[in-house]
C-alpha cells in the first residue's frame, strides 16, 4: 500500500522517483523478472526531481469548515495558504477568516450528553479524517480534493505578517483560524456540542468531527492545487545532467 501511495503523490507533483520495480539478472545474462523495491528503501529516497519541461511553480492549500446548530447558529472558519515556489526562495501568503451568526433565541441548544474523545489522533500521522457523532439527528462530513493543472499562479493572498490568526466567539461558539509554527488550522467549537478541526503541517494532514449533541450539521472541506509552469529549455537541460549525475553517483559508477 505503501508503495502505491508514493507513486500516487509523485505522480501528482509532477515528480520522478526511482523506479518501485527494477530488473534483475538472474542465471541466464539475458532473463529478467521485475523486484520490488522493499520500503525501507522507499523511505531513504529524498530530493525534489523534475521531469521533462514542467516544474511546480504553486502549491496551494485552501481549507473551509462550516456548522450550523440546531438553533440556526452559523459557525465558519477558512484559510488560504499558498506558496509561491518560481523564485529562488519560496513565498508564503496567507489569509484566515471567521464569521458567527446570531441564534435563534426561541430555538436556544440544550447541551448535549454525549461522550466522544479523540485524543488518539494525536497519535496518527499522514492523512486523517475523522468523525464521531454521539447524538441523534447530525449530519457531519468530511472532504478533501487534489488538483493539478498548468497555468497561471494564482494571486497572492494577504502576507504572512499581516495576519496571522482570525478569532471569533459569540453566543458559546467559538471560531478560529491561525497560522502557527507547526502549520495552518481552523478549529470550531460549540459549546456542550462539540468540535470541528482541519489542520494541515509537516506531520499530517487532517479533518475532525466530534458531536455530542442533537440536530448539528457541520462540514469540512480541503482542496490542495498544484500549478506547473514550463521551464526555459537552457534550465531543462541543467536540471536534467544535475540529475544524470547525482543518479550516477548513487549507483556507485
Amino acid at each position: 500500500m505503501r508503495n502505491y501511495t508514493t507513486w500516487l503523490v509523485a505522480i501528482a507533483l509532477g515528480a520522478s522517483v526511482a523506479p518501485a520495480w527494477s530488473s534483475d539478472q538472474t542465471t541466464s545474462p539475458r532473463a529478467s523478472v521485475l523486484r520490488e523495491i522493499p520500503d525501507s528503501e522507499l523511505g531513504a529516497m529524498r530530493g525534489r526531481y523534475i521531469v521533462g519541461d514542467n516544474r511546480v511553480a504553486w502549491f496551494g492549500v485552501t481549507m473551509v469548515s462550516n456548522w450550523v446548530t440546531s438553533a440556526g447558529q452559523s459557525i465558519q472558519g477558512a484559510v488560504k495558504l499558498g506558496f509561491d515556489l518560481r523564485g529562488a526562495k519560496p513565498e508564503v501568503s496567507f489569509q484566515p477568516s471567521v464569521t458567527i451568526t446570531e441564534q435563534t433565541p426561541a430555538l436556544a441548544v440544550a447541551a448535549g450528553t454525549g461522550d466522544v474523545d479523540a485524543s488518539g489522533l494525536a497519535n496518527v500521522g499522514g492523512l486523517v479524517q475523522s468523525v464521531q457523532v454521539a447524538g441523534d439527528g447530525n449530519i457531519a462530513r468530511n472532504g478533501m480534493s487534489l488538483q493539478v493543472r498548468d497555468g497561471d499562479v494564482p494571486v497572492a493572498a494577504a502576507h504572512t505578517g499581516s495576519t496571522t490568526v482570525a478569532d471569533m466567539t459569540l453566543n458559546g461558539a467559538h471560531a478560529r483560524a491561525s497560522l502557527e509554527d507547526s502549520g495552518a488550522r481552523i478549529l470550531l467549537q460549540v459549546s456542550g456540542q462539540g468540535t470541528a478541526e482541519q489542520w494541515i503541517d509537516a506531520r499530517s494532514i487532517g479533518q475532525s468531527i466530534q458531536l455530542a449533541g442533537n440536530g448539528q450539521a457541520v462540514g469540512n472541506q480541503l482542496q490542495l492545487d498544484l500549478v506547473r509552469q514550463s521551464v526555459p529549455s537552457s534550465q531543462t537541460i541543467h536540471q536534467n545532467l544535475t540529475q544524470a549525475i547525482g543518479m550516477t553517483r548513487a549507483g556507485g559508477i
